[in-house]
């Protein structure tokens, strides 16, 4: 639902087709009987939501966008500076994501959605699924088309794609003011920044496992 929403406030482009695909799969994803489908779900669901993710870059973001448009998502390295950013985005919202659980008294290495493996915060991981929309893609969304981060924020290396040094403290600081903006929360009602959200929803699910409430309701906004 996130995805479909950030498409649908920020495309400049017809996605119709794509926010409706979106939901069907988002349906589908529910009365999955499986872990392997679910994920096979999920695998599909990405592909179709990075793929009209250039869509909501404009003006000067553009030609980052069509070099996204010909790679696809990738990482481990980005190959090129859209990937860059979403890369280095993810990677501070599942940092935050270990300090908050570990906060809560979690073991951030065991996940639920995420398999354990070593070395890998699958927990936070978790975590970061209900997030990456609402924080991560939104400052790159946000810093592309302010004109925040352009190409000469990029370093190409060997093939590989990263940021410079004053790229990093412009991402940086876009990305703490996104965690200072203040949402009103669907469950609770009261407004409460991002960064307060992160640690309210791991205590939510920490509720749920112990049986103090039934489920775990995502952040949702509209």
């Amino acid at each position: 639902m996130k995805c479909r929403t950030l498409l649908h406030r920020n495309s400049r482009g017809d996605v119709s087709s794509t926010v409706a695909a979106l939901k069907r799969l988002a349906q589908q994803a529910r009365e999955a009987g499986s872990l392997s489908s679910l994920l096979g779900i999920e695998g599909t669901a990405a592909r179709m939501y990075f793929g009209a993710f250039p869509s909501m870059l404009v003006g000067g973001a553009e030609p980052i966008g069509a070099e996204f448009s010909q790679l696809g998502r990738n990482r481990r390295p980005p190959l090129d500076p859209l990937n860059a950013l979403l890369s280095f985005c993810y990677s501070m919202l599942t940092k935050d994501l270990v300090a908050v659980t570990l906060g809560v008294g979690f073991d951030p290495y065991l996940g639920v959605y995420h398999r354990s493996r070593y070395g890998r915060p699958s927990l936070a991981l978790d975590l970061a699924e209900e997030f990456r929309p609402l924080i991560a893609d939104s400052v790159v969304i946000g810093l592309l088309n302010n004109g925040e981060i352009t190409s000469s924020d990029f370093i190409r290396r060997a093939g590989a794609v990263s940021l410079t040094a004053d790229g990093r403290r412009s991402v940086l600081k876009a990305y703490e003011r996104r965690l200072d903006t203040e949402i009103r929360h669907p469950v609770f009602g009261y407004r409460i920044s991002y960064r307060r959200v992160l640690d309210v929803q791991a205590r939510l699910l920490a509720a749920v496992l112990i049986g103090e409430v039934p489920e775990c309701i995502p952040m949702v906004t509209r």
